[in-house]
């Protein structure tokens, strides 16, 4: 009987997960190049021109350097043969050695054409790649959901995918390339190598693979890398942002914060550096010390050749050719498994690309363009609503009836669950219970499109866009976007026409200060802008200002509010303000807390309730009272 230690039975325990680990990790290295035919359908989509191009110059430039090596060595015996004939008869036939220098230059010529045109090939690829890839990423950003846009996680692949996808694609293809130009190359130089010793080509082979392991290892390193600095690199994105845009700079200098957002930006960007510093520095020691065995490799091969020439074994010419196809041999094979490599973190990058374009998208169902009940408008049954990742609900059993031609106004304080509501009647998010009717018909059973143009929002934080004034009103119809007389129109149902025509170029001045010849206008400018926008919606039966007039005094939101009303009886009106003196119009005011509707009424009802309303109320209009 034979007895095994402790130790001895782990051991031999521990064996049989070896193989095991070892094939899983070839199975992860391999999986990765599943991109690499992603790659090149993208590739071949975007140009199949070029695309042909790269492959018949990559054929030419993989044939040339064996066809110039074999040509060099019968140039170099022809002129061995020549100085023996010269010095035995006086005289030689120069011709036949002119003829193979000549056809030598016309290889090497089409050599320098293949690669100069590869070159070209590649340039003008990668500029189409860019744009398509930074188009796909665009296009995919407008099918996703306002949830996950406030996802920070989805930030970190968007930046991801953003940040090198658009080069990685073209950069696997180009490295697909050169593995397929220098493996014919190979191909080339082992037909003639192999006439010298097939023993030749494998310490070619085997010299190489300690680079390869190495640059595949550290590969993997680096996209780890890259992945866990996305977070940390989109704050420093941030802080620039902060630290150089003209919406934010006047509070950076009046308070004093540009040191102190400097100083955070060099903070991550050290801490980034230092682990960048480390992979760099480990990979490139370990990348010299295992290429000196490649180095070795080749000089003992050197020195095989040499003794093999001085015994006569070989000729003097057939020296040459085996030192320089060993040599670009070497070269090539070392080539093909950096690009190997290289593909492989290519592919992990486009993993980055890929995991980012295949994000759910979340199916907008729904055809219908007409509700049983034309005249029923805006009904809220029992709604409720949680945002993701949230711990208490939003909103709760929130019910309401808005018919046509009548306004609701929505109070309370932030948080209170206001905005939320538009949020859920322009269906950016879905209620998690009840149902939202509109004309009798659930908002889930219409056609988006068609829901979308009956509704005109303008929120708090609208969007300034740096185009023209009348495009800025154009946005609110993109049907309408160009229509000039539309523009005039709707700005002066904004009250925006009279300031507008003292801008240099009227409606076709320039806003903002991103590009040439802009011009700024004050937030109450920026906010009539915005109400302009809402009435190019000439379809839209719902507007909804969701305080876009906090800029404005009292008095002049007042008057916007009384003018919008009078410009839209026929429209279901919904407003959110924190302006008493201006929602006191409003035919139904619902007081929000806490996502719960706690009083409703109109003005003179909620007064004479003497509650929550009231109190706020009296309030407010105490601050406006002179004692």
């Amino acid at each position: 009987m034979i007895l095994l230690t402790d130790s001895e039975d782990s051991d031999l325990a521990a064996k049989p997960d070896w193989p095991t680990k070892t094939t899983s990790k070839l199975r992860d290295f391999l999986s990765v190049f599943q991109y690499s035919q992603r790659a090149l359908q993208l590739v071949w989509s975007t140009s199949r021109p070029l695309t042909w191009g790269l492959m018949l110059l990559t054929l030419i430039a993989g044939v040339m350097p064996a066809l110039a090596a074999y040509l060099g060595q019968l140039i170099v015996d022809g002129v061995l043969a020549a100085i023996n004939t010269y010095q035995q008869q006086g005289a030689v036939d120069y011709w036949p050695i002119m003829k193979i220098v000549a056809l030598e230059g016309l290889v090497i010529t089409t050599l320098a054409a293949a690669q100069r045109g590869l070159s070209a090939q590649q340039s003008l690829l990668k500029a189409l790649m860019g744009q398509r890839v930074n188009v796909m990423i665009l296009e995919k950003a407008q099918t996703l959901s306002l949830a996950q846009f406030e996802d920070s996680e989805f930030y970190d692949k968007l930046t991801r995918a953003r940040r090198e996808a658009s080069t990685r694609p073209l950069a696997l293809v180009n490295k697909t390339f050169s593995l397929i130009q220098n493996s014919i190359a190979l191909a080339s130089f082992a037909v003639l190598l192999v006439q010298f010793s097939p023993w030749a080509l494998l310490v070619l082979f085997i010299a190489a693979l300690p680079v390869f392991i190495s640059e595949a290892k550290f590969s993997g390193d680096a996209f780890q890398l890259s992945r866990w600095r996305s977070p940390e690199l989109r704050k420093q994105m941030y802080l620039e942002t902060l630290l150089a845009r003209e919406d934010s700079i006047k509070e950076v200098k009046l308070f004093g914060l540009g040191t102190l957002l400097l100083d955070r930006y060099k903070a991550i960007f050290n801490t980034l550096f230092s682990a960048e510093k480390r992979l760099i520095i480990r990979r490139d020691l370990w990348g010299f010390a295992l290429g000196l065995l490649g180095t070795l490799a080749f000089y003992a091969a050197y020195a095989w050749i040499v003794v093999e020439a001085i015994q006569g074994l070989i000729t003097l010419g057939e020296m040459t050719m085996y030192l320089l196809i060993f040599k670009q041999g070497q070269a090539a094979i070392s080539t093909n498994l950096t690009a190997i490599s290289g593909m492989y973190e290519d592919n992990l990058y486009l993993s980055n690309l890929y995991e980012y374009l295949e994000q759910p998208v979340e199916t907008e169902s729904g055809s219908a363009q007409l509700g049983p009940l034309p005249n029923d408008g805006i009904r809220f049954e029992a709604v409720s609503f949680t945002y993701p990742g949230a711990n208490k609900p939003a909103i709760k059993r929130i019910s309401l009836h808005l018919p046509p031609g009548q306004s609701l106004a929505l109070v309370g304080e932030n948080g209170s669950g206001k905005t939320t509501l538009i949020k859920l009647l322009t269906r950016l998010y879905r209620p998690d219970d009840g149902r939202i009717l509109l004309d009798g018909l659930n908002l889930n059973e219409w056609d988006p499109q068609s829901l979308r143009e009956r509704v005109g929002v303008i929120f708090q934080d609208f969007v300034r866009y740096q185009f023209l004034v009348g495009e800025n009103l154009g946005a609110g119809d993109v049907s309408e976007f160009n229509n000039e007389a539309r523009w005039q129109e709707a700005g002066r149902l904004g009250l925006a026409d009279p300031f507008i025509n003292q801008l240099n170029d009227q409606y076709h001045t320039q806003l903002g200060r991103w590009f040439k010849g802009g011009q700024e206008l004050s937030g109450g400018q920026w906010q009539k802008i915005a109400l302009g926008r809402a009435f190019m919606r000439s379809k839209a039966d719902i507007l909804v200002l969701d305080e876009p007039t906090a800029a404005m005094d009292a008095e002049a939101e007042a008057q916007i509010f009384e003018h919008f009303r009078s410009h839209a009886r026929q429209r279901m009106v919904i407003l959110i303000s924190h302006r008493f003196s201006t929602v006191r119009m409003a035919d139904n005011i619902l007081l929000l807390r806490n996502g719960e509707i706690i009083e409703q009424g109109n003005h003179a009802s909620l007064l004479a309730e003497n509650g929550r309303y009231a109190e706020l109320f009296h309030l407010q209009a105490k601050g406006y009272r002179l004692d």
